[in-house]
Parts: structure tokens; sequence; C-alpha cells
């Protein structure tokens, strides 16, 4: 596939996920979403499958669920209907079935500490994670108002050791095109906290501050939106990571009086535990949140 083929692709296919994540709450109308690209429905689909490795109708679904997890948890004051409602559902049985369905368990009983539960048993299937004891509970947010970022990216299936090879392309990359001024940037579609680590999206991103020349911009591009994020300054080893997304969703945003929004989640690496012989990190953490 030539090169500028798979970057027109891959930059639809990105606005469509944006057009999710901004419309998620309504009924999201797949012949008018194709009509808006200029494209037709059949290549909608096809290509976003191509992209990112899941059909658009299974994406809703995740983000809308994803999503509805948070709310539960921080809407403390809103009935199940009015969730539903939130996440774009339009009758409470129907959502009702379909989150039995993600988290076995109803609504009602993920409140009652299920979550807790849930998010536990992902985190014990890695060995690395269960083999952490780095503790989250002093950890203090800054509330931070963030511009937008436009950085080039790669995007890999799955939160695994595989994630290495990903930075050291997005390495290469910048070593080939003599690049000294940049920031990593790691970008979660998915809440590696109650998603299956095989089924995260992850995206290594680089901001570059310096101006390239047309031949070097052979990744594809896209912006990390702007907004109001709580920020999380944290330092660990490789197994440290995720115990402090389950202390985030888990125990900080419920216990936060604010909730998430449907914006990911980034990190901003002051060093990548990918590329780093000790595999240990240093970075702040953004989670999109409104009061």
């Amino acid at each position: 596939m030539k090169k500028e083929t798979l970057n027109k692709k891959t930059k639809i296919s990105n606005d469509i996920l944006f057009y999710i994540y901004k419309h998620i709450d309504t009924n999201i109308n797949m012949n008018e979403l194709a009509q808006s690209f200029n494209i037709s429905k059949f290549y909608m689909h096809k290509i976003f499958k191509e992209i990112f490795g899941r059909n658009i109708y299974q994406s809703i679904k995740s983000i809308r669920l994803q999503k509805a997890s948070t709310l539960l948890l921080t809407n403390k004051h809103s009935t199940i209907t009015e969730i539903a409602s939130l996440c774009g559902y339009s009758s409470q049985t129907s959502f009702i079935r379909v989150f039995k369905e993600r988290f076995l368990m109803t609504p009602t009983e993920w409140k009652k500490d299920g979550y807790k539960r849930y998010s536990q048993n992902i985190i014990e299937k890695s060995q690395k994670a269960k083999d952490s004891t780095a503790n989250y509970d002093n950890i203090e947010a800054t509330i931070v108002k963030m511009p937008q970022i436009e950085a080039f990216y790669i995007r890999h299936n799955g939160y695994n050791d595989a994630i290495k090879q990903t930075w050291q392309k997005i390495q290469t990359w910048t070593y080939r095109n003599n690049i000294k001024n940049y920031r990593h940037i790691a970008l979660f579609h998915d809440n590696p906290s109650v998603t299956h680590l095989e089924e995260c999206q992850y995206v290594a991103c680089i901001e570059v501050s310096e101006k390239l020349t047309s031949q070097s911009e052979r990744l594809p591009k896209f912006k990390i939106a702007n907004g109001t994020y709580a920020q999380f300054d944290i330092e660990g080893t490789d197994g440290d990571f995720l115990p402090f997304m389950h202390w985030l969703y888990t125990e900080w945003l419920p216990n936060s009086e604010y909730e998430t929004t449907t914006k990911p989640p980034f990190a901003i690496y002051k060093k990548n535990k990918y590329l780093s012989d000790d595999k240990r990190f240093e970075l702040s953490f953004y989670l999109p949140i409104r009061f």
C-alpha cells in the first residue's frame, strides 16, 4: 500500500474516532457519518477496521461502556437511567444487558465495589503488576489547563511488552530525521483497569518542537485535545503503571467528586520506560476531568 494512501486512510479513521468520542452520548447514524466524510459506508467500515483492528460498532460499544463504568462511580446522584442516557443508550433495559455482558455484573453491583474486583482481576493477569509494591495513596493531583498538542504517532494494539518495538520505530524515525527537540507522549484510548490488556488501544506519540521538511513527515499526525486535566507526577519501574491506573480509577476518581470525560487521557514522559535500560519511568499523567 502506498504511504500516501495509508496516511489518508489513517486520517479519515482518526477523524471518525474523534467524532465518536465527541458524540458518544447520541445516536450515531452511520449513513450521515459516511456522508460527512464524502465516502461510502462500506469503505468507511473497511478502512476503520483496517486501521484500528476492530469495527466501528465495537468501538462505539467499548467507549460507551467505559464511560458508563466511570460515570456509575463519579455521578453518585444520577440514576441508572440517567447514566444510560449520558452514554447513548435509549433504554435502561438495553444498557443493563450490554453492561452485564461486558463486566459480568449489573450496574448496581458495579457501584457496590464490584468495580474493584473486576479491575483487580485484570491487574492480576499481569505478573509485573502483581509483583509491584507501589503505593499511590499520598499522590496529589494538580488541576491544569492543557493546550492542544499536535503529535506524530504510531498505534499499538494491546497493552504489552511489544509496545517497546513501537517506541523503537519512533526512535528510529527521530534519529533518521535528526530531531533534537521533542517530547514522548502516550495516549490511552482504553482504560487498562477495566479493559482486558490485549484489547487496549495504545498510541505512541512524539511532539516535535522544530519545523520538519515535508519529506520527513512520514508518520501520521493528530491533535491531542486541549482542556482541563488532573495532572499526576509519578515515577516507578516496569510493573508500577497498571497499579497506578487501578488506583486512579477505583480510588482517586470515585472519591474526588470529579468525573472524567470521553477525551482520552495521556502521559508525557520525562523518562520512557520502553527505551530505558533500567525499565524505569518518570511521567506526568493527564486525566480529563470536569466538575
